[in-house]
């Protein structure tokens, strides 16, 4: 089987280097149209020029591909709906969507101000929620839609220094949960990457050795099969340096403590049993943690 991606319309942010590069100009050789969006700023998210994904544009063309260059910014609502309108005047349509357009301010919490906070969360969930709400309504109409979040290990799993990052890495996951459920009927999938790449937002962190390895390029074959048209949905796909893995929210079987007065000694008592991973389980929807909970306490009641 061939990924073919002919006839297909995308949208990549951040796609002026690193990671949207290349997932741009993988899919623009498997024969999408693809629209590259750069704000074209430094990694903090300062200054702007469509330079970067001009020259992107280029390449795609160079090789006989199909493609446009846009500097929206993605925390901007207004210039995202004018860079899907761009899109559709163009081609018509619009398939997929991979939101990796990213900034980095890294400060331990004591030392961050808010308004590095907010312009961190604004780039990398705000832009998300900006492109995802401006595709959404067309990928409906059309009955299909594929679209990438790009989440991290920060945000999964933490990282020293990085509780914006983080928590705006989180909240994409949260996202595209919901959208999932929301998209299924209108074969719309939803899936997120964490990706481990060199590229100037990791420069700082990976010896040179270790970036030689983590190329963006062995990431976005990951990134093409999660908008292919047999791609899952709701996977959190991990990818670096040619490896990949999926990644998972669960929930464990737990311990029913009940109330009274001596219900939080009895929680404490038992906290490694609440943790033991033994029988651990995915929840398709959020209700059905409350699902499980009720049943404990019908399993209680039954013993009693």
């Amino acid at each position: 089987m061939t990924m073919d991606f002919k006839n297909r319309v995308a949208i990549v942010t951040g796609a002026g280097g690193g990671l949207g590069r290349a997932h741009a100009l993988l899919l623009a050789e498997r024969g999408a149209k693809v629209v590259v969006n750069d704000l074209g700023g430094a990694r903090t998210g300062d200054g702007h020029s469509i330079a970067a994904a001009a020259a992107v544009v280029e390449e795609i063309r160079a090789k006989g591909g199909e493609a446009i260059a846009n500097a929206a910014s993605v925390t901007d609502y207004a210039q995202v709906e004018e860079m899907v309108a761009e899109a559709m005047a163009a081609w018509g349509r619009v398939d997929i969507l991979i939101n990796n357009a990213g900034i980095l301010r890294d400060r331990t919490f004591a030392n961050m101000t808010l308004e590095d906070f907010r312009a961190v969360v604004d780039v990398h969930f705000w832009g998300s929620v900006h492109c995802t709400k401006a595709v959404w309504e067309q990928m409906r109409n059309q009955n299909y839609g594929r679209i990438v979040m790009t989440t991290s290990s920060s945000g999964l799993y933490g990282n020293f220094g990085q509780s914006a990052y983080g928590a705006a890495k989180m909240a994409v996951v949260g996202l595209m949960n919901t959208l999932h459920l929301e998209g299924q009927k209108y074969d719309i999938r939803v899936n997120c990457v964490a990706p481990s790449a060199a590229t100037r937002m990791t420069e700082d962190i990976f010896s040179q050795e270790v970036m030689e390895m983590l190329t963006p390029d062995v990431v976005s074959p990951g990134v093409l099969a999660l908008v292919s048209e047999d791609a899952p949905s709701r996977m959190i796909m991990c990818a670096g340096a040619g490896s990949f893995e999926s990644a998972y929210v669960t929930l464990t079987e737990g311990y029913f403590a009940g109330t009274g007065h001596a219900a939080p000694e009895r929680v404490l008592e038992n906290i490694d049993r609440i943790m033991d991973r033994t029988g651990e389980q995915v929840p398709q929807t959020g209700a059905l943690q409350s699902e499980h909970e009720y049943n404990m306490l019908e399993r209680s009641l039954a013993r009693t």
